[in-house]
């Protein structure tokens, strides 16, 4: 019978343990996924410098309509996009870019999220160079340089697909209750 006890309380042991070890490991490796987008995005910036190529730096367009669709970021703020307008045969064609992000996948990395970029648009940066396949430079970008551009800044926490119907009683999760936020970003486009 003690045998038992004492083989019970070293599974338990090990299971309080395991949690709480990988407790850690969750909170670093979001941590981690934050820094290397940014890392990702500011090495694109310095390439095209190197270059010498200035990238069209284009401005932040809070969709004013959204949240009358429910269509809001994790912090209850609008959601917001960077558009560059084409020009000559490139005026009627479109290149979307959805920023990643991500998923909120727990109450505790949502409430992280609502204090960045990618849960609130107040944190976005105001104005992004278009580099990649977004630039408007025709050697860096000779397919698509005169084409509509936009980029979609990620901010529900799922992946432009938040839409939850029911009420929760907890706050965080009531921010959840949004619509997909790139269907605000195409009735926008469509009103200018």
């Amino acid at each position: 019978m003690r045998m038992g006890n004492l083989l019970w309380l070293c599974i338990v042991a090990t299971l309080v343990f395991s949690f709480w070890v990988d407790s850690f490991s969750a909170y670093e490796y979001h941590h981690f996924n934050e820094t290397e987008f940014s890392l990702l995005e500011s090495q694109e910036q310095v390439h095209s410098s190197l270059l010498g190529r200035t990238s069209v730096m284009v401005g932040l367009t809070v969709i004013q309509s959204a949240a009358g669709k429910g269509a809001v970021c994790l912090d209850g703020t609008l959601p917001a996009y960077h558009l560059h307008r084409g020009y000559g045969s490139g005026a009627n064609s479109w290149i979307v870019n959805l920023e990643g992000g991500g998923w909120c996948n727990d109450v505790r990395s949502c409430v992280y999220r609502k204090k960045t970029r990618r849960g609130s648009s107040t944190f976005m940066e105001k104005q992004i160079p278009f580099t990649g396949i977004l630039s408007n430079n025709v050697e860096d970008n000779p397919d698509f340089f005169n084409w509509n551009r936009v980029k979609i800044r990620y901010c529900d926490g799922a992946s432009f697909a938040g839409d939850a119907e029911d009420k929760v009683d907890f706050d965080v999760l009531e921010l959840l209750k949004i619509e997909t936020v790139f269907n605000s970003v195409e009735a926008d486009k469509k009103m200018k």
